[in-house]
């Protein structure tokens, strides 16, 4: 059982030792870690009277997570740490461990379902969107494996996050009952322009992406001077520190160029986009729901698949500020049938 000492993980601790299960506690640590969270988790461990581990992955996290999300900024993209962090690190290291435990399954307190469905190779299993649709974390575990989604359960699946709550304040969980929600990114406490700032400071060749260059308008003209490219992702609009007499928006990032091109919110509508690295094993006749961001609306899009692996994906209805790094999930019935990355 992957244990933060937060909402989630407690009250799906707790709905598994109620369900007959033996559980042995993991907690994660790196330099992020906050000795608060830590001392909660080991706090939490001891109040069930289940064992505990706590296990250092501080340099895997680093190369895996850290320095792909600084990597990705540098280039002029805009990456998804947590989409990756899932699959490497929450369930892949978590399965490692659970195997060198002897524990036949691992458990978190993700908001999701699992389902085994027939298709024409085999009986798959396929990520279900929560109950809870306003807290469904199936967008950042789309790149699961059927190993890994074979082994693992998510107790909160059925729930909302109000009943949470209050199921923890029904087993004298009051105070956390109450507790706010975590961050988005788990490495960065503040902005994360600051992060990349100072991770370029020990990385030399990373320096050009925070020097001055010029934004570029939908004619090319130059209308100001950003303050490097690393500080900006599409659909940017706050912080641009130009004044065009009606709202701008970054519409696209050239890192060879050092340009930043700015332009009108319909400027950033699109009706298709390629996915490459994708995955898909849905029904290929029918059309899918892609969710470009995490907390983008699924718009309906048909699929037409390349030589290669890749995909383009036409919308039914134009959406806006596709973003290259950013996961693009695709869904049929409320489950996830594929996903790729956008370029």
């Amino acid at each position: 059982m992957a244990m933060s000492g937060g909402i989630d993980s407690t009250a799906a601790a707790l709905l598994l030792l109620e369900q007959g299960y033996d559980i042995v506690g993991c907690t994660f640590h790196t330099r992020y870690t906050k000795p608060a969270s830590l001392r909660a988790a080991q706090a939490l461990a001891e109040r069930l009277s289940i064992e505990h581990h706590v296990l250092d992955l501080d340099e895997r996290f680093q190369s895996c997570i850290v320095d792909y999300f600084c990597d990705e900024y540098m280039s002029g993209r805009t990456p998804n740490p947590c989409v990756r962090c899932n699959r490497e690190i929450k369930f892949g290291e978590l399965l490692r461990v659970a195997d060198s435990l002897h524990c036949d399954g691992i458990a978190t307190g993700h908001y999701a379902r699992i389902v085994q469905q027939p298709t024409e190779e085999c009986n798959r299993y396929f990520l279900q969107m929560a109950k809870d649709e306003t807290k469904d974390q199936t967008y950042f575990l789309w790149q699961l494996s059927q190993e890994q989604l074979s082994r693992i359960i998510f107790p909160l699946g059925d729930f909302t996050k109000s009943e949470v709550r209050a199921y923890l304040a029904g087993k004298g969980f009051e105070e956390l009952s109450h507790q706010g929600e975590s961050q988005d990114i788990c490495f960065i406490a503040d902005d994360y322009r600051s992060f990349l700032k100072e991770y370029a400071t020990s990385h030399s060749e990373m320096s050009k992406a925070f020097v001055e260059g010029d934004y570029r308008n939908a004619e090319g003209q130059i209308v100001g001077r950003h303050q490097g490219f690393a500080n900006y992702t599409i659909g940017q609009r706050k912080g641009l520190g130009i004044a065009l007499g009606s709202p701008a928006f970054v519409t696209n990032i050239d890192t060879s160029r050092n340009e930043v091109f700015v332009g009108s919110y319909e400027d950033l509508l699109r009706t298709s986009l390629t996915l490459h690295n994708i995955c898909f094993y849905g029904n290929p006749s029918q059309p899918v729901l892609a969710r470009i961001r995490y907390r983008s609306k699924a718009v309906e899009a048909s699929i037409e698949f390349g030589s290669r692996n890749d995909c383009t994906l036409t919308f039914a209805t134009p959406v806006w500020a596709i973003t290259p790094g950013q996961s693009c999930v695709l869904y049929q019935d409320n489950c996830v049938v594929g996903g790729g990355i956008i370029e």
